[in-house]
């Protein structure tokens, strides 16, 4: 018997079905000599018992010397965090089988955190029995049966592994360290720190700040207009003038010249480069720009869509494709001329010379650009719709033609002050063409100039003073915020650093969306449309660990290369262990020595949300991180339902209301994705409610609704949330 591990059991289906495994048992399908089981994503976790000490300064910093390996836990009725029974149970499962196969395929999503998932199951259960990877980047039949064909040894991905596990004890030993130092300094609740969080809320504490305490400066332009074969045209002054006598003294001389005089004709033919392939950053940053969407919107809609195998594997950190992938291509585009939106651009591209600019075998890591697949959708929603397009368009814009254009500059003398023109002329659309976006910057760059020679001199019809103010760098959004994660180099000030660093970035495209839901989960940014702006305790906080180690952008993307290095061989991980743990010791040190009154006055008059009433006994409720609970008679209701964190918007309405919106992104225990509304039952509880849901593709249906909260709390208290555990508070969830 051969058995088949996947990371989650929708995509175990798929891999069943093609090893023609179709009894469905306890935990595994079976049949034709294999089992194919799987994990519920983080089945196994990393444990020490030094994370139950008390949250003292002399218990500081916790630096186990090994960390042990323990089922995933949930919350239990008692208000407890333990072992959770269903994890322990497929964990039964998975180390029966194991002990009875002949060897393993490990079907874990290919990349560092798919790898680590699986070998974390490996080491827990005791598994002795040969590994081999199946390493797939799309869940196409075709691209399963040529992965099992194909099977790797797993020793080549121990690097992977080791790059995994480096990742995951260095955040636990930041995470718990720096949170407990600063809760202690803070003085009431938990603060969390982390590796990749700090540096993440400092980039949007330091563009607010820089943008609110920006004093705009005024300045002034002429601006000319002229008439030439009957083209009118405008031309502005080259300089801005920072004074206004100086700019009104510049206009009289240009109205008493009443003309300007040609000086320079410059004319250059500009060919714009193709956008490359997506990642997975780059679709976020779309996404968000165009629709709103939100990175982690983005990341878990475009998995959806890799699931149900219309698009290829997306946490991809690469814009490249190798040549055996662009020689697919063409007949994935073909595949399109039925789209309703590009269909007529695919079928023109169908027969044509495909740029190959986004080809480079040396520039795809572990997955190439993200691509959709040979499978075409026949329904989707409107989200899935929009991010499943983006995908399209990339790939037409990729492989069309340059744009071309022509640039016209022109540069005019009246009475002694300086004017120019420019014009642009999109004498061959090429890529710009699928989107329709010809347009520059800059409008006036748009206008139609008629045609100049040196020496002409053209009469000046109206010429104004126009009056502007310098502008700050405006307040980050996710697309500039992940941008700005992706680039982090770009952040650091010293200019020989910038330079080593500019191809450094702070956490992976698999998990700045994460970064960025966490800042705004534990309350120290909001959205506010599409801008991020920090709150006063995020303030706060930014404010007191601005300057030490644990908001350096240029440290933690040392850091993220040294883990790139690590699968590389470049690195040992046990080298990067020890460089966190000297960092870990300086960095707690350094936290608790801070004497912050400002971050102590912030956390005391820290606003809390208006008071919600409880469904049961009419008393006030207190939102918690993991639950909201009745200060009352202790009605407890969990803030994670089906997968999904409730935010307080979601919470208030649903107490208020008694029910909500449909919302997005549940997820069932066999793994499905769905969407539903949320309701309280006649005992307080809370239940799904499919009736508002409109019909389409992925919805789970079900007769009735379904409860999902059963818990009873114990009594209140009213100062002091549950005794939390570094589990509670894991600062990458």
């Amino acid at each position: 018997m051969i058995v088949i591990i996947a990371e989650k059991p929708s995509v175990a289906r798929e891999l069943a079905k093609i090893v023609g495994a179709g009894k469905k048992e306890d935990g595994f399908i079976s049949g034709n000599g294999y089992c194919v089981t799987w994990a519920f994503g983080h089945l196994v976790q990393i444990s020490t018992s030094e994370s139950d000490v008390p949250w003292r300064r002399e218990n500081l910093p916790i630096l186990p010397a090994a960390f042990e390996l323990r089922p995933g836990q949930s919350m239990g009725k008692d208000g407890k965090k333990a072992d959770d029974q269903g994890y322990v149970h497929q964990l039964e499962v998975i180390r029966r089988l194991f002990d009875n196969c002949e060897y393993i395929i490990n079907a874990g999503d290919a990349g560092r955190e798919g790898e680590l998932i699986q070998r974390y199951i490996y080491a827990y259960v005791g598994c002795t029995k040969p590994v081999k990877r199946l390493w797939i980047s799309s869940l196409t039949d075709n691209a399963i049966r040529e992965g099992l064909a194909k099977l790797h040894d797993s020793s080549e991905f121990d690097t992977l592994y080791a790059a995994g596990k480096a990742r995951s004890e260095a955040d636990w030993l930041v995470g718990i360290n720096a949170t407990r130092a600063l809760s202690i300094v803070a003085g009431k609740g938990v603060r969390s720190l982390g590796r990749v969080q700090t540096p993440t809320l400092a980039m949007v504490c330091r563009r607010y700040l820089e943008n609110r305490d920006f004093v705009p400066k005024p300045f002034w332009n002429i601006r000319a207009v002229g008439n030439r074969d009957g083209i009118a045209f405008k031309a502005l002054t080259k300089e801005r003038f920072l004074g206004r006598e100086e700019a009104e003294k510049a206009l009289s001389a240009v109205l008493s010249s009443g003309e300007m005089s040609v000086t320079k004709v410059e004319k250059k033919a500009k060919n714009i480069s193709q956008p490359y392939l997506h990642d997975l950053t780059s679709l976020q940053k779309e996404a968000n720009k165009r629709y709103s969407m939100s990175a982690q919107d983005t990341l878990d809609i475009a998995q959806r869509l890799y699931e149900r195998k219309f698009l290829t594997y997306p946490r991809t950190g690469s814009n490249f494709v190798p040549e055996d992938v662009f020689a697919t291509l063409p007949s994935l585009i073909a595949q399109q001329s039925s789209h309703p939106v590009y269909g007529d651009k695919a079928s023109a591209l169908a027969g044509a010379q495909l740029d190959r600019h986004s080809v480079d075998e040396t520039k795809v890591t572990d997955h190439h650009a993200l691509l959709p697949t040979e499978v075409i959708p026949t329904q989707l929603s409107e989200d899935e719709r929009k991010v499943y397009d983006l995908v399209i368009a990339r790939l037409l814009e990729a492989v069309s033609p340059k744009c071309e254009q022509l640039v016209t500059a022109i540069e005019f003398d009246a009475a002694g002050v300086q004017l120019g023109a420019r014009g642009i002329v999109t004498v061959k659309p090429g890529w710009k063409a699928i989107q329709g976006d010809t347009s520059s910057k800059n409008d006036e760059d748009e206008q139609a100039l008629p045609s100049f020679a040196k020496g002409d001199r053209i009469a000046i019809s109206e010429a104004t003073c126009v009056e502007g103010k310098t502008t700050p760098k405006p307040l980050h959004t996710e697309a500039t915020l992940l941008q700005a994660m992706e680039h982090a180099g770009k952040e650091v000030e010293d200019e020989d650093l910038k330079s080593a660093l500019k191809d450094v970035g702070i956490g992976t495209p698999a998990t700045r969306a994460g970064e960025i839901e966490t800042i705004i989960r534990r309350g120290y940014v909001v959205r506010q449309g599409k801008t991020l702006i920090p709150t006063d305790i995020g303030l706060a906080i930014y404010n007191t660990v601005k300057d030490k180690y644990i908001a350096n952008v240029e440290m933690t993307g040392r850091w993220e290369t040294s883990l790139s290095k690590i699968v590389d061989g470049k690195v040992s991980a046990t080298d990067f262990d020890a460089s966190i743990r000297r960092y870990v010791v300086a960095l707690t040190s350094e936290i608790l020595a801070t004497d912050d009154l400002s971050l102590r006055a912030a956390v005391l008059s820290e606003a809390e949300p208006d008071a919600l009433k409880c469904p049961r006994c009419g008393g006030p409720m207190k939102i918690w991180d993991t639950n909201v609970k009745c200060k009352a008679c202790g009605h407890s209701i969990w803030r994670t339902v089906a997968g999904k964190l409730l935010t307080e918007n979601m919470l208030t309405r649903l107490m208020t209301n008694g029910s909500t919106q449909v919302l997005k992104g549940f997820r069932s225990k066999a793994g499905k994705n769905f969407d539903a509304a949320l309701r309280l039952d006649s005992e307080g509880r809370i239940a799904f409610d499919f009736t508002k849901v409109d019909s389409g593709a992925g919805n789970a249906r079900r007769s009735r609704p379904m409860n999902v909260s059963t818990v009873s709390a114990s009594s209140p208290d009213d100062e002091t949330p549950p005794p939390p555990t570094v589990e509670d508070y894991p600062y990458w969830q």
